[in-house]
């Protein structure tokens, strides 16, 4: 692999550009195989050496007769082809898979079937770490789960389990046994769910004839009927069906008195959010209404004269009206609005485990219960003097609504990102209808939920693409940066993919659907970030160990601080002028206590983290920057040295001609035109470089018709030879000229050399048996490469280049980029190995390279980087993508990791900080000397406004810049069209 374009093979490591159907699992296809008539087949093909290889074989494959679906895995060297037996045999696929230039063998299937599946489910009543960790243990315990993440910012539980062993609904009944609320969000990576609406149900029977009905169509998995609201709740796999076939079967169902829609929903994840915030808001008003009478009664009324006198009146022995008021105003607020704190400390006590519910309840219950004794004693004698709490346990739980209501909405902000990516889609679509020899016959406006695999959709200019698909008519340019990042519109045009979502700015355009739902570019984009905010960073673990022992090392303080203050008080340890007027040494012990349970806070130290992931993970997709989760934030901000490979990532990764030397008297415009009319029959990249460069030339429209080329062969390895114009054209390298008897000039050969000196290939075009000239291919260096190698310098960052390619070509592309170390000719192991050795040297290495021949070594790295556009991006074996393809945007990557971790180190000074100093304020220790203390309900303000701080902490990565180094930088030095 990698040996420049000598001998005719492809060396470029393509950055993911494969066709449109290539970026199905393999899984897939299995299950659609298993799941029709057509038969599957799976045949190993060598000489494979990167995506645009593979674009030929599935094009190779497609023109065959009866083929259903075709997979090529270049990683792996594996095709895999769903075809209808009854129209052909699998020799045929093997003998065009040879055609195209590939060996190919049919192999046995392997019927191991190691699937696995990864539910979501949206957990509600999270309030700290110890939550998340309560749960993420129940679901780990569970058999068959693989690995289980709870995130406490996004609410979110993700299963990886095996299906054959576990179902979601054992994940649901385990969350809800540790006292949460589970709801189901996904069961699986691909499987699509959607509710219908269904009118004209008269009786039970009417939905069970509709289920049968549903359950006969190929790719439904289960179907879910609520009677009671005429709906009916359907997963399914969309790639086999969608919502418009079930529409259909319901409403020819019956005689056609059904008539059904998409029920109308209730706006998602941001509408369970806006809910919560609704929630707290409304309970912090009815807390603070209650409470507002305690306060006054308690602090303020008692200082006028005539409104004291009122208050002061006694309705039974010593209990007067204001004590009453202030009892009857107070309860409400502790056992009504307060409940919420009843039930999250029961549910962490009941497990074993204690969160900030259990002191938040242990606080007021203390306030509110010595109250009560209070007034019974005042109300049963007639002698006895005492002050109440009751303002403590109002004021506390209203001041901590308040709290939770900000935290909420700040919180809300930190997840705008996926928010403002699952808003892309477009809500109608234009389905076009056509007839079998592809001429529009009509057209109609669809709810874009409608859209199924195979519809072709129309997309006028200043619309948004409804789906994932490629173009079968027009030309317009697409700005894509909404998913990429990319400002510069990218011309489109017929064989073009497009993504859902990107914004179609001129011309109009026909777009023929290949991924819907799950499988969507925009939906496995807006994954990633999902689960890259789950994902913990080590640095996280210290908080998670802290808050296992937080909550009871609180309460002993807390009972260790008043049990102190109550025995110095009753053995005279301190003077009497101590005690407020108002109060005893019993009370003043108290207060101090609750003012240490209720100050101190494990949310604080539990948002950290996460809160800050959530907000650098988000930011850099706005940037085109999708870094998963915590962990490549953290190895990222260490990052000393970057590895680089250079096929499809230092270079552009698609063959251009760079010059031309014509040798026989012919125009330029004649001399491509004949080699264009040759090449134009292949589907090698080097024959596309010719045929672009031939247009450019000719300066004739994208279709221009090329001459007629007759008797045409591909000759494996060498090039391709055709009859143009009765004129005898060979269009290849230096070998298939003599093997054909063409003398080769001595100019010839010297451009050839020349060529070589610069890491350029050298073609031959001979026209009736002598050579007509030579075209010089290359493919260039990125722009702004050489510019990134040095801002990288100037980051003290080690660049290294490692490449398959030959010496010879990996020094010239070395020299240009700046690049001193070099390693070339090595296999995808040894780009592996040379990256574990460099990590045993003391270097903290990341990994760029365009994804798919570079997996192990991605894998290997402490960061792996994957270049790639869009829909192409190697999810699995990166940590990184980027993918806009520039690579100024591993600067970026590495300069948000440090902003990041730095804002991580920011928020636990903050947290920890605040808890080491607030709690012995709040025990009392500046009391001596300056008669300082907290009021519990003091203390719970400040308790709410260090979680708030730590995510407004967290929100100012919002504000992030790129670095002030690549403004200057021109990314559009070098133009590939």
């Amino acid at each position: 692999m990698g040996k420049k374009f000598e001998g005719w093979e492809c060396s470029l490591q393509c950055s993911g550009n494969l066709s449109p159907q290539a970026h199905y699992p393999m899984r897939r296809l299995e299950e659609e195989g298993r799941d029709s008539e057509g038969k599957k087949v799976v045949l190993s093909v060598m000489g494979m050496s990167c995506a645009a290889c593979a674009g030929s074989i599935e094009k190779a494959i497609k023109r065959l007769p009866g083929i259903r679906e075709a997979v090529v895995d270049v990683l792996n060297h594996k095709a895999q082809v769903l075809y209808y037996p009854q129209m052909l045999h699998e020799q045929r696929i093997r003998e065009a898979i040879e055609d195209a230039g590939f060996e190919a063998k049919v192999m046995e299937e392997d019927s191991k079937d190691t699937s696995t599946q990864i539910c979501r489910i949206h957990v509600r009543g999270m309030t700290c770490t110890s939550c998340s960790s309560t749960i993420e243990s129940a679901l780990q315990s569970l058999h068959g789960v693989h690995k289980a993440r709870v995130a406490l910012t996004t609410e979110e539980a993700e299963v990886c389990y095996d299906p054959k062993i576990v179902t979601h609904n054992h994940f649901m009944s385990a969350i809800e046994e540790t006292g949460f609320e589970a709801v189901l969000i996904s069961t699986g990576e691909h499987i699509t769910k959607i509710e219908l609406q269904i009118d004209g149900i008269k009786n039970e029977q009417s939905l069970n004839v509709i289920e049968r009905s549903l359950h006969e169509l190929p790719g439904v998995e289960t179907i879910d009927i609520y009677p009671d609201i005429n709906k009916i709740s359907i997963t399914y796999k969309p790639y086999m069906t969608g919502p418009r076939t079930f529409i259909e079967v319901i409403e020819s169902t019956g005689s056609g008195c059904f008539k059904a829609i998409i029920f109308p929903n209730d706006g998602g994840r941001e509408a369970q959010r806006q809910e919560e915030i609704n929630r707290f808001f409304k309970l912090f008003i009815w807390s603070l209404a209650f409470t507002i009478p305690v306060f006054l009664t308690s602090m303020v009324l008692m200082y006028i004269p005539g409104v004291k006198r009122v208050l002061d009146i006694k309705v039974v022995n010593m209990l007067n009206i204001g004590l009453l008021l202030r009892c009857e105003f107070a309860t409400p607020v502790q056992f009504i609005i307060g409940r919420r704190f009843y039930v999250g400390a029961y549910k962490a006590l009941r497990k074993g485990s204690a969160n900030m519910d259990v002191l938040i309840a242990l606080g007021t219950n203390a306030a509110y219960f010595y109250s009560l004794y209070v007034v019974e004693r005042a109300a049963s004698s007639r002698h006895f003097k005492g002050s109440d709490f009751f303002e403590t346990s109002s004021m506390l739980i209203s001041f901590i609504l308040l709290g939770k209501y900000l935290e909420v909405l700040a919180k809300g902000k930190t997840s705008q990102a996926i928010a403002k990516l699952m808003n892309l889609t477009p809500e109608t679509a234009t389905l076009l209808t056509q007839d079998d020899e592809g001429n529009v016959v009509s057209e109609r406006q669809i709810d874009s939920r409608l859209i199924q695999k195979e519809d072709v959709i129309k997309v006028v200019p200043g619309a948004k693409v409804a789906s994932d698909g490629f173009v079968i008519w027009g030309q317009s340019h697409v700005n894509e940066s909404m998913i990429t990042g990319e400002a510069k519109p990218v011309a489109k045009r017929k064989g073009d993919m497009v993504i859902g979502g990107t914004l179609n700015e001129n011309g109009v355009l026909h777009v023929k659907v290949t991924r819907v739902g799950s499988e969507s570019a925009l939906s496995q984009i807006v994954r990633l970030v999902e689960s890259a905010q789950m994902a913990k960073a080590p640095v996280q673990k210290i908080a998670d160990h802290i808050s296992k022992y937080f909550v009871p090392m609180v309460i002993a303080l807390s009972l260790s601080t008043w049990l102190s203050w109550f025995l110095a008080g009753k053995f005279h340890a301190y003077p009497k002028s101590w005690i407020p007027s108002s109060t005893n040494s019993f009370e003043l012990a108290l207060q101090f206590g609750i003012s240490v349970m209720v100050i101190a806070c494990p949310c604080a130290l539990g948002l950290a983290t996460p809160t800050a992931v959530m907000v650098g993970t988000g930011v850099g997709a706005t940037q085109g920057v999708l870094i998963k989760g915590g962990q490549a934030l953290e190895n990222a901000h260490k990052v000393n040295c970057i590895v680089f490979d250079k096929t499809g990532t230092l270079t552009v990764g698609k063959p251009v001609v760079v010059t031309t030397k014509l040798l026989k008297k012919t125009s330029l415009s004649n001399f491509y035109e004949f080699a264009a009319a040759a090449e134009v029959n292949s589907e090698h990249p080097i024959a596309k470089a010719i045929v672009e460069h031939a247009k450019k030339i000719i300066e004739e429209e994208q279709n221009h018709p090329w001459p007629e080329a007759r008797d045409f062969a591909s000759v494996s390895g060498h090039g391709v030879k055709a009859i143009v114009l009765n004129k005898e054209i060979m269009v290849g390298n230096k070998k298939m000229m003599l093997d054909h008897n063409i003398a080769i000039s001595a100019e010839a050969e010297e451009t050839l050399a020349e060529a070589e000196s610069l890491a350029q290939t050298g073609i031959l075009v001979s026209l009736d048996g002598e050579v007509a000239g030579v075209l010089a291919v290359s493919d260039p260096l990125k722009p702004g490469a050489k510019e990134v190698i040095s801002i990288l310098n100037l980051m003290k960052i080690k660049s290294i280049m490692v490449t398959g390619d030959n010496w010879g070509t990996a020094n010239s592309i070395a020299r240009q980029a700046g690049i001193e170390t070099v390693m070339a000719e090595a296999l995808p192991e040894t780009k592996a190995t040379k990256i574990k050795e460099l990590k045993s040297s003391g270097y903290t290495v990341a990994m760029v390279g365009d994804g798919i021949n570079d997996s192990p070594a991605l894998v290997a790295a402490d960061v792996g980087m994957a270049i790639g556009a869009g829909t192409d991006i190697a999810i699995e074996a990166a940590d990184i993508v980027l993918m806009k393809s520039n690579l100024e945007d591993t600067i970026i990557a590495i300069d948000l990791a440090k902003k990041t971790f730095s804002r991580i180190r920011l928020n636990y000074i903050w947290a920890l900080g605040y808890n080491l100093l607030a709690i012995p304020i709040a025990a009392g220790v500046l009391y001596s000397s300056t008669r300082f203390r907290l009021p519990p309900w003091i203390a719970g303000a400040a308790m709410a406004a260090s979680s708030l701080s730590v995510v407004c902490s967290s929100l100012l990565l919002k504000n992030y810049r790129r670095p002030s180094l690549l403004n200057n930088l021109d990314m559009n030095a070098i133009k590939i069209e």
